[in-house]
């Protein structure tokens, strides 16, 4: 009785012929199929991170200017920045072409419940117009010349677009 059912899946094996991969492609997809998805919880959507956080330009210049303050010579340094558009973000279109025109539509997502979400492509990063750096070792071309390369490496502003003036320690 026992050899019967050991040779049952050989029979079983050699009864299903050409399509006995094809079978077991189906099986194994039914496995997968079965198998637990996660737990109940909510992946955050891509994009989402960008989204939640806007450019702080006050931020950027508190933190701009402690950094600077660390560079040898320098000593207390204050940073203004001006700006020539702030960041955005870019979102999904769909763009159909048609003769004489065309016209685009964003892309948004249903979240369930009726909500929807556009769909962002890219956040853009603000542009900047210049930099005013304010530190009593300002005067010292070594200094101001570290003070400019830091601030133009972070900015991406020229040398020309960045000021550094001794200020009261």
């Amino acid at each position: 009785m026992r050899e019967k059912w050991t040779e049952l899946p050989r029979r079983l094996w050699a009864l299903a012929g050409r399509y006995q991969y094809v079978l077991l492609v189906l099986a194994a997809g039914a496995l997968f199929l079965l198998l637990p998805s996660g737990g109940g919880e909510e992946a955050e959507p891509a994009g989402t991170a960008a989204e939640a956080e806007p450019f702080d330009l006050e931020g950027f210049e508190e933190k701009l200017a402690e950094t600077l303050s660390q560079v040898q010579g320098a000593g207390k340094t204050r940073v203004v920045l001006s700006l020539d558009s702030g960041s955005r973000t870019v979102l999904a279109q769909d763009v159909e072409r048609q003769e004489g025109g065309g016209a685009s539509t964003v892309v948004t997502v249903g979240r369930g419940s009726g909500s929807q979400e556009v769909v962002p492509l890219q956040t853009v990063a603000p542009s900047f117009r210049g930099a005013l750096v304010v530190c009593p070792g300002g005067g010292d071309p070594q200094v101001r010349l570290r003070l400019v390369e830091a601030v133009s490496a972070l900015t991406g502003l020229g040398s020309d677009r960045i000021s550094v003036c001794r200020g009261d320690p």
